[in-house]
């Protein structure tokens, strides 16, 4: 069976997410003191006495709100309760039990799901103040003091959520899952095509640009592997940041990047390549990610028989600085493409993953060397002795030389072309590491 899930829901503003973060040991979720920061599922592992478990941090739920953004914002925090094994209403002993605690208590009973209840902020050491008695109006049992900032009381917390966990069982996903970001500029698509390869309302679809403002991750396996999708918030220029929580989202989409194997960076169809783009790419370029280009609501864009292949040199032209990357025109709103999607993703992490022998490699180096004689300066040539991959993720060379100065990008370019050309690495980026026999490195 999966790993228990613990979900941390309440209100806005009660310190869910800083609770989150004290129990994970990480700053996963954003912390802020704008109500209604926290507004996707935010997933993590956590460990309490030798068990494993998943915790997920939630958006507040204002059950009487019909704001866009905060009623989507109640139905993540319901889909999170429905997949929930225990649920940690969080409460705030500041401001007592509020009429917003008693709807979201009923909300919470209706589930049928274990509850454990959380009065957080309770700051001081000693006894619990005389105010968390108030809570036991909701009806939901004992009431546990925590400090959510200092993690003051979490210990009994986590052992009154321990109590409901299922019984253990060996089962447990392994570490051949494929983790995918997927990247690019606000309201290209990236929800939609998460929602459309889940099957499900995985995270908040909106036309209000930069909805999503944290990762989530969605776990799928088809015929074509085990994946672990990380949906990321859009990544903005920096001029457009102006608020505190827009440059943690931002910061949290390079992090995704950071996690990832693949990266698939979606554009849309219609505007098409942008400079943003071009930035969002660049980052997974330079942290070495394989690296699929999805051409998003393709369904939309009139078409001829030449359209698509128009488009496609095009894009060539735009992710010159990538030429090693594919493309796929798909739409995230018809399904359209989506399964060549996933065939590609699998193959650049192959091709990411892959090494290559040292004689291979130098097969191929002395054939690339003879065709066309490395460069010279004021009578120096360059001479390279050998190459050897000494590891992927991406496919890194070092190259052991006479002179480094006189291995000159060019001729590095020329080299990686011909090792593509022999051994494919598609969708992945290739590194050189010039060594001098006997120097440091270049």
């Amino acid at each position: 069976m999966s790993l228990p899930v613990v979900a941390v829901v309440g209100r806005p503003n009660v310190g869910k997410s800083t609770l989150f973060n004290k129990l994970i040991g990480q700053r996963l979720s954003i912390v802020e003191d704008t109500p209604g920061v926290t507004r996707d599922r935010i997933y993590s592992k956590c460990e309490w006495r030798n068990r494993e478990f998943m915790i997920v941090d939630t958006g507040g739920i204002e059950p009487q709100s019909n704001d866009i953004i905060l009623s989507q914002m109640r139905r993540q925090a319901e889909i999170a309760v429905e997949k929930a094994d225990v649920i940690v209403f969080v409460t705030d002993i500041r401001c007592g039990v509020t009429a917003d605690d008693h709807n979201v208590a009923n909300m919470l009973l209706k589930s049928g799901k274990p509850i454990v209840l959380a009065v957080n902020k309770c700051d001081s050491l000693g006894e619990p103040p005389l105010e968390l008695y108030e809570f036991y109006n909701l009806g939901l049992g004992e009431p546990f003091p925590i400090s959510s900032a200092h993690g003051h009381g979490t210990g009994d917390l986590l052992d009154e959520i321990f109590r409901y966990f299922p019984d253990e069982d060996t089962e447990d996903y392994g570490e051949d899952y494929i983790k995918v970001a997927v990247i690019g500029k606000p309201n290209v698509g990236k929800s939609s095509l998460i929602n459309r390869i889940a099957g499900e309302e995985r995270v908040i679809v909106s036309d209000i640009a930069g909805t999503t403002r944290d990762a989530t991750d969605t776990i799928i396996e088809n015929e074509h592997g085990k994946f672990v999708f990380i949906d990321t918030a859009g990544i903005r220029r920096k001029s457009k940041i102006n608020e505190k929580i827009e440059h943690y989202s931002v910061l949290r989409a390079y992090m995704s990047v950071d996690r990832a194997d693949v990266c698939v960076i979606v554009i849309d169809a219609e505007t098409g390549f942008t400079e943003q783009d071009s930035k969002v790419a660049g980052y997974a370029h330079e942290q070495g990610k394989a690296c699929v280009v999805a051409v998003n609501k393709w369904d939309v864009v009139d078409k001829t028989d030449k359209t698509m292949q128009e488009y496609r040199t095009k894009l060539e032209n735009d992710f010159s600085f990538m030429s090693y990357v594919p493309f796929v025109f798909i739409s995230a709103k018809t399904g359209q493409r989506v399964n060549k999607l996933f065939e590609l993703i699998k193959y650049t992490f192959d091709q990411n993953s892959m090494r290559i022998s040292t004689g291979m490699l130098n097969d191929v180096l002395a054939y690339a060397t003879t065709r066309v004689q490395p460069p010279s300066d004021k009578g120096k040539r360059l001479k390279i002795y050998y190459m050897t991959q000494p590891s992927t993720k991406p496919p890194t060379f070092v190259t052991f030389v006479n002179r480094a100065d006189l291995f000159h990008f060019s001729y590095q370019r020329y080299l990686e072309n011909q090792i593509r050309e022999t051994f494919g690495l598609e969708g992945t980026p290739i590194r050189f590491i010039v060594r001098e026999r006997g120097g440091n490195d270049k």
